[in-house]
């Protein structure tokens, strides 16, 4: 199957080797998979502040960058393929672009929906990481895309991982884009939370689907010194092989 990939801001300026395992993995699953240099954001950053001619313009764009109806678009990122699904259709409801977009829109997936839903794969071989884990779902995955049960399925047979679901698993992280921004004290709070729930599960990772909560997390972690590891569930699954 020939797939396109879409690489995210944070995994393209602060989480390469995530980019890089996406790769890896759809090789390994037979996949030939192709790159558009000249792709950049998808616009949620201008989207949730406010500015929408700016965001319509990047949409634009972005709908441009994948011009091909026959491919599916994977990524790295819920937020991102939510953005897509869900705010695209207000952005371009005027533009010639519409039709394109009906399809891309159909095309356009998170890593780990595509490989267990499209490729009918729930075991990455040679998987393998040590110890206990937990998973957090992120917002965008869950509230906006309906993603659960694939990132689930991956983990459970990644081997010498044990997967323990820490209380609610569902709730916010607290990032949230400029959120964490806005309201600094309420994001602490709120991280500060899933962390206590993360160490209720004596876990050794905090394993997600999207860079951003992971990221907000881990500053939270770092500074408060605790023995938790982030994990991409991308670097996850391309790790021991």
């Amino acid at each position: 199957m020939v797939v396109d990939i879409f690489i995210p801001c944070f995994i393209d300026q602060v989480f390469p080797n995530t980019g890089m395992n996406m790769v890896k993995i759809l090789e390994k699953l037979g996949c030939e998979v192709h790159y558009n240099p000249k792709q950049t954001c998808c616009g949620q950053p201008g989207f949730n502040a406010g500015y929408f001619e700016h965001a319509t313009e990047i949409a634009e764009k972005f709908v441009g960058d994948f011009p091909h109806p026959d491919r599916y678009v994977v990524a790295p990122s819920a937020s991102c393929i939510g953005m897509i699904r869900n705010q695209y259709e207000d952005l371009l409801r005027n533009s010639t672009k519409q039709t394109q977009l009906q399809q891309l829109q159909k095309n356009a997936l998170e890593f780990t929906e595509f490989v267990v839903d499209v490729l009918g794969v729930d075991k990455i071989e040679g998987a393998t990481l040590e110890g206990t884990a937990t998973y957090h779902d992120a917002c965008s995955a869950l509230r906006e895309c309906g993603i659960k049960e694939a990132p689930r399925k991956l983990l459970s047979n990644v081997a010498g991982l044990e997967l323990e679901e820490m209380k609610e698993s569902e709730t916010c992280c607290g990032f949230g884009g400029t959120f964490a921004i806005k309201f600094q004290g309420i994001s602490v709070g709120m991280a500060e939370q899933k962390i206590d729930n993360t160490t209720a599960t004596q876990a050794k990772y905090l394993i997600s689907t999207d860079s951003s909560c992971l990221m907000h997390l881990d500053g939270y972690i770092k500074r408060n010194r605790k023995p938790i590891e982030v994990m991409h569930i991308v670097d996850v699954l391309a790790s021991g092989w």
